[in-house]
C-alpha cells in the first residue's frame, strides 16, 4: 500500500516555476496511481478560477490547465476557503470538481497515517 500524497501549491503567477513545479509533482503521482490531493492558497487559488485563462506560461513545462485536469481525474483538488473569500471567488467560479475547505480538512487530511505532505 502507498502513501498518500498532499501538495499545497502557495503561489500563482507570482511564482511560476515554483508554482507549476507543484502542480507537476501532484500530477505525475496521480498519473502513477498515488492517491492525491492538491490544494490551492494564496495566488494559486486563480489556477482554478476566472483567471485560469491567464494561467502560467513556462517555457518547457506542461500548462498548468492540463495537469489540473490529470490531478482531477483520480485526485482532489482544494481551494483554501479563507483564500477564497479574499479574492471574491465562490464554488461557481472554479473548475468543475474543484472544491472550497477550509484548515481544518486540510489538517485532517495531512494528519492520517502515511501521508506525505509537500508545500511550494
Amino acid at each position: 500500500m502507498s502513501r498518500s500524497l498532499v501538495v499545497k501549491v502557495t503561489c500563482g503567477t507570482d511564482d511560476a516555476e515554483r508554482s507549476n513545479q507543484g502542480f507537476t509533482v501532484a500530477a505525475a503521482a496521480a498519473a502513477s496511481g498515488a492517491s492525491v490531493s492538491l490544494w490551492l492558497t494564496g495566488e494559486a487559488v486563480w489556477l482554478a478560477g476566472p483567471r485560469r485563462e491567464d494561467g502560467l506560461s513556462l517555457e518547457h513545462a506542461t500548462p498548468v490547465a492540463d495537469l489540473l485536469a490529470v490531478v482531477l481525474t483520480t485526485g482532489t483538488v482544494t481551494v483554501c476557503s479563507q483564500c477564497a473569500v479574499r479574492r471574491g471567488l465562490t464554488q461557481d467560479d472554479l473548475v468543475g470538481g474543484v472544491r472550497i475547505a477550509g484548515a481544518a480538512v486540510f489538517a485532517e487530511e495531512i494528519l492520517f497515517p502515511d501521508v506525505q505532505a509537500i508545500v511550494y
